[in-house]
């Protein structure tokens, strides 16, 4: 049995679907990647998954049990999540906002003990964000915020990590370096990893599973190397047949490493 599935899932807004007929399936310990364009619907999806919204029809099972059957608390204990979403904490420095991973497990008084302090540390080791622990998180850079909001869904140490576009506003260097993270957290520790990507080329590397998002239902799911071989890719972006173009020639150099791997 999958760890992770959607059976007939249809999302929206306001009783309003915007996609229907979502159904996939994840193993435990892989990555699965949502691309499409802007607005196509993956952040809706996403928001679904977690609970944030809820779906308009179907059912999304977690390890056996539907989401429906589960309580936001119970939940916490399994799922993290990092969204676009903006918090804005006051006056916490960076380590207090990852130790707020830990309060499903603390006590009613959300008393740390040893061990979590030790998670938080561990937490802030893993994204190399050291150095910036005491400052307040309010005077972070876009980039550095992104680093701590993955923190403290790692302190959390769910079994199954929500991402919406991890690696906006970072630098190319912190790019490869959180997915990078992402794909140890998978590989060594069984950690499910479901997020959307704008990079096609990062989710093309990094993901077990891909799947093609464009706005009215799911234009195609599978391998990197399937999505290639159907030119999924190039349906949902509407990349088109002229390959005297600059997005299509754009688009084959992108990719040509990839298929030649």
């Amino acid at each position: 049995m999958s760890y992770f599935r959607t059976e007939k899932l249809a999302v929206g807004y306001n009783r309003k679907t915007l996609i229907s007929g979502i159904d996939l399936e994840l193993e435990k310990g892989r990555i699965m990647t949502l691309i499409g364009p802007n607005g196509a619907g993956k952040s809706t999806i996403l928001k679904t998954i977690t609970k944030q919204i809820d779906p308009i029809d179907g059912d999304i099972c977690i390890d056996g049990a539907s989401l429906k059957e589960m309580s936001l608390k119970d939940l916490s204990k399994k799922m993290a999540v990092v969204l676009t979403d903006r918090i804005k904490p006051e006056l916490m420095s960076c380590f207090e906002v990852v130790a707020m991973g830990r309060y499903p497990f603390t006590n009613m008084f959300g008393k740390l003990t040893d061990a979590d302090i030790a998670a938080v540390n561990n937490a802030i080791a893993t994204v190399h964000a050291e150095d910036i622990a005491g400052q307040d998180f309010a005077t972070l850079s876009d980039g550095q915020r992104q680093r701590i909001m993955l923190a403290r869904a790692i302190c959390q140490e769910p079994e199954i990590l929500i991402l919406d576009e991890p690696t906006a506003y970072l630098d190319i260097r912190y790019k490869i370096e959180l997915l990078d993270i992402l794909t140890k957290m998978a590989r060594e520790k069984g950690i499910t990893i479901i997020m959307s990507l704008h990079e096609i080329e990062l989710a093309l590397n990094v993901s077990d599973i891909i799947v093609c998002v464009n706005g009215e239902n799911i234009e195609s799911v599978g391998t990197p190397r399937e999505l290639l071989d159907r030119g999924a890719i190039e349906r949902v972006y509407e990349i088109g047949d002229n390959k005297e173009s600059s997005l299509w020639k754009y688009y084959d150099r992108l990719i040509s490493s990839i298929k030649d791997e």
